[in-house]
């Protein structure tokens, strides 16, 4: 579990990044938090170094399986980055300010861009087991926010735009790196959820009403702390399952864990051939 913060979250956050940088000359441009059985893209990083979750100040520590908490720092096409094996969910005990500590993290050890990926349930019928795809959009129904309560304007302003949540230039780029490995990569809008349950039939009725086409127990208060931080963000969910009543069948985690394992395959392939992409500046 996290270890208790005992300051502001911008002061913990910076003695985490501190410790780190002590570790490392590494300065990482781009952040990338990768989901359930999704690490293996850090296992290509040159000259790395990781640091388990466990050593570093106040960083929470995954309990699930298929997230191994550590943190990979290293190069990828000369590009320097900072890559989390696993995360932590609210289901896990975590409060939504632990949840998104460790990108206020990375925010503090530089970095301007960040890929967030997880697992997820297909709700929308075109969709299928095995698949990536480019999270377009969230709806955040976890019933939390993660910036409840007083703003530090050190991290950020009080109230910000989430009309580009999930940045349509570096889709564009996605979909370029992904056209270059003859890779399909659709969009959609994930619904998060707090879990640990997975939905009830009647649940995903409701969510497809709404305009979900993905459903998880992750990414959003992510993607919201790193908005409030300034990071340009983008995401992926691997669909790991058809979400319950889409298809007659259960659903459990060997399942989630076991069709991961393959997608991360996929999502190696992108990554790959994104970065160097990613470490051009934008055009403006």
């Amino acid at each position: 579990m996290p270890q208790a913060a005992t300051g502001s979250a911008f002061d913990e956050a910076e003695r985490a990044a501190a410790l780190i940088r002590k570790r490392t000359a590494l300065r990482p441009d781009i952040g990338i938090v990768l989901g359930t059985g999704l690490g293996g893209f850090a296992d290509r990083l040159a000259n790395q170094i990781a640091i388990p979750y466990a050593e570093i100040p106040h960083f929470p520590q995954p309990t699930v399986e298929g997230h191994a908490g550590r943190l990979v720092l290293g190069s990828f096409a000369d590009t320097p980055l900072a890559v989390m094996q696993g995360r932590v969910h609210a289901y896990e005990g975590c409060t939504p300010g632990q949840v998104i500590f460790p990108i206020r993290v990375l925010a503090r050890l530089g970095i301007k861009t960040l890929v967030v990926t997880n697992a997820a349930g297909g709700i929308r019928t075109d969709l299928a087991s095995g698949q990536l795809v480019l999270i377009a959009d969230h709806i955040n129904f976890t019933g939390t926010h993660p910036l409840t309560g007083p703003n530090d304007p050190r991290l950020g302003e009080r109230f910000f735009d989430m009309s580009d949540a999930y940045s349509r230039r570096l889709r564009q780029l996605a979909h370029r790196a992904a056209a270059a490995e003859g890779i399909t990569l659709p969009e959609g809008v994930y619904l998060g959820l707090s879990g640990p349950s997975f939905e009830t039939p009647a649940e995903i009725r409701a969510f497809r009403t709404l305009g979900a086409d993905l459903v998880g127990m992750s990414t959003v208060h992510e993607v919201i702390a790193a908005r409030h931080l300034g990071l340009e963000v983008l995401g992926f969910s691997s669909v790991t399952n058809m979400a319950a009543g889409v298809l007659d069948e259960p659903i459990n985690h060997a399942e989630v864990l076991e069709i991961g394992e393959r997608v991360q395959q996929t999502l190696t392939r992108v990554l790959a051939a994104l970065v160097p992409l990613l470490a051009d500046p934008p055009d403006r």
